[in-house]
Formats: structure tokens, C-alpha cells, sequence
């Protein structure tokens, strides 16, 4: 290909970038999305983030602010028509297509209450938004304006019995994740002071899940439970959101190599968190070392069992924790937060703390060498495969 014709290839995907995302295009390879104040991303990474189907498998939408009277994700869920046009530019212009929500209640009755709020908030704004019931969905976004929302849940109290699996199911509910932070009726949470390992009650809520096609997912469960939920599982297991503790030692709520490895022989995925202290264990804290635990995972068992799991909402969860080093909760301090470089309790990672962070990791994995096809694994497919593959076995 000639100068000139690179040159005019280059004036193409320039103008198409700036027609979907309503932002001129800048030389050398380089755009400013949404305006030239935002960051620069390369020509190769829009491109990428745009030909896939980017999904977040634990992403909260949007995480109440209270300095807001009221929050205005609780205004969307109870208002009708609060939820504009100039809110859904912010999900549009994201780069990510399918939100996991990830929101966790501890009743039967305040999961039916969330998953008959976000019923009615999808359809209401079905013009925008998709929910995602199968992959047939997630292939139906690729291309369209709309973003999906793929109901899941942080926790599985809500499991009075095994039939309310089904409940569930029906009412959308794709995704659970068996224990929260401490002990429940399945197993123990990685806070909990003794990992009693998955009960009989959570060995038959696994095989339920197995057999309508929802994902087991085992982020927050103490390491005993990890290991006994996935030898449960028949089918693919999934941790939604959790880093590599080979490079966070002694982080409880990261996995072990050997958890890793039996996650991948049941074909399952991993998603990595964008949280600091998930991350790595003293400052600073890069988007650097965020691409580490992607590299460790592939290098451990392949690139197929990697994703995005930020356990963020899209803003990027800008806030300090409470502005607290701690809570008053038992065994918090196995989250091992920390402050950051300018000495506040942060979660959040600077680079990965705005909107558009999926175009960030896109260019930080173009830098570590990843090739174009692998970071579309990442970015979506390997996602799009594990869970087609928990639902087709049904």
C-alpha cells in the first residue's frame, strides 16, 4: 500500500470514529473521543473496542452518589423519564456493550424487587438498552446503538430453595455468585473466620444452576468453597472479578494459581478488577501493573480464560472508601486497602477512573504486545464463549 493510500485509509476510519462517537479525529494515528480535551487513543484501539462486543462481567452502572438528594441511579429506578438521553451518552460512548451488574441483596424479597426494578427500567428504555438473556443478544449488539445489561447478582441468598433457581432464571437473572463476604446457607465468603467449604444446600444449588444454564461464580468465596464449587460444577465456572494472588500476596479475595487452573479446566473465564488493592499490594499503582495479572493468567492457562471484571460502575467510582481506612465489619482488613500516592483510601486506579477506560486497557495491551485477536478475547469473547457454552449445555 502506498503513502497516499495509507494516508486515505487513515482519513476513513477517522471519519467513521468521529461519526459514531460525535468527536473529530486528530493526525498520526490518534483520536480525542467525545472532544480534544479527552485523551488520545490510537487508531488500532478504537478500532478494536469498537469491532468487539466489550463486556464488563462486573460493572454496578451506576453506584449511588449521596452528596446527590437523591442518588440518581435510585431516581432512575423510581421516576419514570428520569433516566436522558445525556445520561445513556455516558453507557453509549463507553466502548462497553454489556454490563454485568453484579448488585448483591441479601432476601428473597429484595431480589425480587431489583430484578422487577430493572425489568421495568429496560423496558422502559428499551430504545437504548438490551437485557441480555443468551449470546443470540450479545450478537445482536454487535453493530447497534443499544447497550445490553446482563442481570447478575453478588451473592446468593436469595436462594430460599432449590426451585428459586428457577425463579430467578425466569425473571433474568443469568449469573450468581455463590457466597458474598461471609457465611451463608452455600458456603463461606473470604471474610468469614472458618471456610467450612460448600454445604449440601450449595452442592444442590450448583446443580440447579447447571441445569438452567446460569453461571456459578465463585469471586468472594472463601478459598475451601472456591475450590469445592467448582469440583461441584458440570459446567464452566466463572470468577467475575478477581486478580491473580501470585501477584497480591496474601489477598484473600485474590485467587491462587492452583484455583485458577481448575477454573480453566472447567473452560471457564476470569475477570480482573480494576481495584488498587486487588492489584497489587504498595504503591504506585499503574494500569501497568493492572496488565500484569492479565499476562499471568494467560501465561498460566491460556488467553481464553481472561476478561474484564472491573467492580466498578461507569463512572469509575472515583470516591474514597467512606474516606476510612476501614470499616466496622469483622476481618476487613483482609481487603488490604491502601492509600494511594496522594494519601487517600482509593480504590480506583488512576487511568481506569473515568467512562472510558476500555479504550485505556485496549492501547496499555497494544503496548505489552497482545495481538489484535487476542485482545478481542479479552475485551468480550471469551466472555461471549463461556457463557454460550453454560447455556447451551442445557
Amino acid at each position: 500500500m502506498s503513502a497516499l493510500d495509507r494516508r486515505a485509509a487513515l482519513r476513513v476510519l477517522a471519519s467513521t470514529t468521529a461519526a459514531i462517537f460525535g468527536a473529530p479525529a486528530v493526525l498520526r494515528g490518534r483520536f480525542h473521543l467525545f472532544g480534544q480535551q479527552g485523551a488520545a487513543y490510537s487508531a488500532r484501539a478504537v478500532k478494536l473496542v469498537e469491532e468487539t462486543v466489550v463486556i464488563d462481567m462486573l460493572n454496578q452502572f451506576r453506584f449511588p452518589d449521596f452528596a446527590e438528594k437523591p442518588p440518581r441511579s435510585q431516581k432512575w429506578m423510581a421516576a419514570t423519564g428520569s433516566f436522558a438521553e445525556k445520561d445513556w451518552e455516558v453507557y453509549r460512548t463507553s466502548g462497553i456493550k454489556v454490563f454485568g451488574l453484579g448488585h448483591g441483596g441479601v432476601t428473597y424479597d429484595d431480589a425480587v424487587k431489583w430484578f422487577a426494578d430493572w425489568n421495568g427500567f429496560l423496558a422502559q428504555y428499551d430504545q437504548w438498552f438490551m437485557r441480555v438473556d443468551d449470546v443470540r443478544d450479545m450478537d445482536r449488539l454487535a453493530g447497534s446503538r443499544r447497550v445490553g445489561v446482563l442481570l447478575t447478582f453478588q451473592g446468593s441468598d436469595h436462594f430460599r430453595s432449590v426451585q428459586d433457581v428457577n425463579t430467578f432464571f425466569a425473571l433474568g437473572q443469568r449469573l450468581s455468585q455463590l457466597t458474598y463476604n461471609y457465611q451463608n446457607r452455600l458456603g463461606s465468603g473470604f471474610l468469614e473466620t472458618k471456610d467450612g467449604g460448600l454445604s449440601v444446600f450449595g452442592g444442590e444449588v450448583v446443580a440447579r444452576m447447571n441445569s438452567v444454564g446460569m453461571a456459578v461464580d465463585l469471586s468472594h468465596c472463601g478459598d475451601r468453597t472456591t475450590l469445592d464449587g467448582i469440583a461441584a460444577s458440570k459446567q464452566p465456572v466463572v470468577f467475575s472479578h478477581a486478580s491473580a494472588r501470585a501477584l497480591a500476596p496474601d489477598h484473600a479475595r485474590c485467587k491462587t494459581d492452583e484455583m485458577i487452573r481448575a477454573m480453566a479446566k472447567t473452560g471457564g473465564a476470569m475477570g480482573i478488577p480494576f481495584l488498587r488493592m486487588m492489584i497489587r499490594p504498595e504503591e504506585p499503582v499503574t494500569i501497568e501493573h493492572v496488565v500484569d495479572h492479565f499476562d499471568h493468567v494467560s501465561r498460566l492457562v491460556g488467553i481464553e480464560h481472561v476478561g474484564v471484571g472491573s467492580d466498578m460502575d461507569v463512572v469509575g467510582n472515583p470516591n474514597p472508601v467512606n474516606g476510612e481506612p476501614m470499616r466496622e465489619t469483622p476481618n476487613w482488613d483482609r481487603y488490604r486497602l491502601h492509600k494511594d500516592e496522594q494519601g487517600q483510601w482509593m480504590l480506583t486506579i488512576r487511568g481506569l477512573d473515568h467512562p472510558r477506560r476500555m479504550f485505556d486497557l485496549t492501547d496499555a495491551l497494544i503496548r505489552r504486545g497482545y495481538s489484535d485477536a487476542n485482545i478481542r478475547l479479552i475485551l468480550g469473547d471469551n466472555w461471549r464463549r463461556v457463557m454460550g457454552a453454560i447455556q447451551d449445555s442445557t
